[in-house]
């Protein structure tokens, strides 16, 4: 097995594609974006990454707010559209309908399967990017994604929501199926023998 050098590079695809929602001049614009993560558990914490440049920045410091949503494969035309074309040039509040809720400042997606509202708690920048950290208010799910655990229990499908994935090569991929369970398939591992290797030249 043999090691190969790629250089400096975020290897750490896929990723999901989100799209990042405020209300920039009184309306809602959606931008795609595959720089995404969760932070703590409690409080819930989110970050996104959005080139300095990007209309939807000045509003998600403006309204202290934004929301993330989560598209399916079927909205993948729409969703791709949203990241070719600049808000500065285009109205993109119809590409979708939005709605709004609690902090009433950030439009989602009605279309999407899951959607997060969120108030602005730090923002920074990363070289070309600025990185705004959030805190989820409120966490939507269209009802048809939702799966029943047990008689009191319901969670997101991926089965159903069908996410859309961005690969290294600018490419979109859809989940394959599940094939482990976490935090249980690992109890059964049993430590193998090995070796170190230095790969350095």
């Amino acid at each position: 097995m043999k090691k190969v050098k790629m250089g400096v590079k975020p290897l750490i695809y896929p990723v999901p594609v989100i799209l990042l929602g405020a209300n920039v001049d009184g309306k809602p614009n959606y931008n795609t974006l595959g720089n995404f993560g969760s932070m703590p558990i409690s409080p819930v914490v989110i970050y996104v990454s959005s080139a300095k440049r990007n209309y939807t920045n000045k509003e998600v410091l403006q309204n202290q707010s934004f929301s993330v949503n989560i598209p399916s494969v079927e909205l993948v035309e729409a969703t791709d559209y949203c990241g070719l074309v600049s808000g500065w040039k285009v109205d993109k509040s119809e590409v979708f309908e939005s709605f709004y809720g609690k902090l009433g400042t950030a439009p989602m997606i009605m279309e999407c399967p899951v959607n997060l509202e969120c108030k602005l708690v730090k923002n920074f920048d990363v070289h070309p990017c600025e990185v705004f950290v959030g805190e989820v208010i409120e966490t939507y799910v269209n009802e048809q994604y939702l799966a029943d655990i047990d008689s009191r229990h319901r969670i997101p499908d991926m089965d159903k929501i069908n996410p859309i994935i961005l690969s290294p090569d600018l490419k979109y991929w859809k989940i394959g199926e599940s094939f482990a369970k976490a935090y249980s398939v690992g109890k059964g591992y049993r430590k193998k023998s090995g070796t170190t290797r230095n790969v350095n030249p």
